[in-house]
C-alpha cells in the first residue's frame, strides 16, 4: 500500500504531537508512520572504563539479577521470615560477586581496545508523518485543527 505525506517537521517532537493530535481525534493511527529522512548516527563518550569501573558495573548488575533471584527463589521455597531474608542477602552477594568477576574479565579481555563508555543515538534532519492513501484526506482534515506548537 502507498502512503501520502500529510505532515512535515524538522523536529521529532512536532511529528510526534501531530500523530497524537490524530490519535486525540479518533483517527486510526495505525495507519500512520513517521518517517525520518537525512539520518545520521551520533555516539557520545560519556566517560573512560577502566577494569575496575567495568567490575563496579558489573557488581550492581549482578547484585540486581542475585536481588529478582532472590525475591523468587525466597518467595517460593522458604517458610519463615529469618529463611527469607538470609537467602535474599546470600543471592544478593553472591550475584554482586559474579557481577563483578563477569565485568572485570569481560573488560580485561578486550585488551584495551575500547575503554570507553558512549551512548549511541540515531537521529534525522527532516520528519514526515505519512497515512496510507485511503485515509489521507481524512488526516489533513484532522491535522488542519491542529494548533501550532
Amino acid at each position: 500500500m502507498t502512503r501520502q505525506s500529510v505532515h512535515s517537521s524538522t523536529s521529532y517532537k512536532d511529528a510526534e504531537h501531530a500523530v497524537d493530535w490524530l490519535s486525540d481525534h479518533d483517527f486510526p493511527v495505525e495507519r500512520v508512520s513517521i518517517v525520518g529522512t537525512g539520518l545520521r548516527y551520533v555516539e557520545t563518550v560519556s566517560g573512560r572504563t577502566t577494569t575496575g569501573r567495568a567490575a563496579l558495573t558489573g557488581t550492581g548488575e549482578g547484585a540486581l539479577f542475585g536481588l529478582i533471584l532472590g525475591l523468587l527463589f525466597a518467595a517460593l521455597f522458604t517458610f519463615d521470615s529469618g529463611t527469607f531474608w538470609g537467602l535474599l542477602a546470600f543471592s544478593i552477594v553472591v550475584g554482586a560477586v559474579i557481577g563483578a568477576l563477569i565485568g572485570a574479565i569481560g573488560h580485561f579481555a578486550t585488551g584495551g581496545s575500547r575503554d570507553f563508555s558512549s551512548i549511541s543515538d540515531t537521529r534525522a534532519d527532516h520528519y514526515e508523518v505519512q497515512v496510507d492513501d485511503g485515509y489521507a484526506s481524512e488526516a489533513q482534515r484532522v491535522l488542519a485543527t491542529m494548533p501550532a506548537v
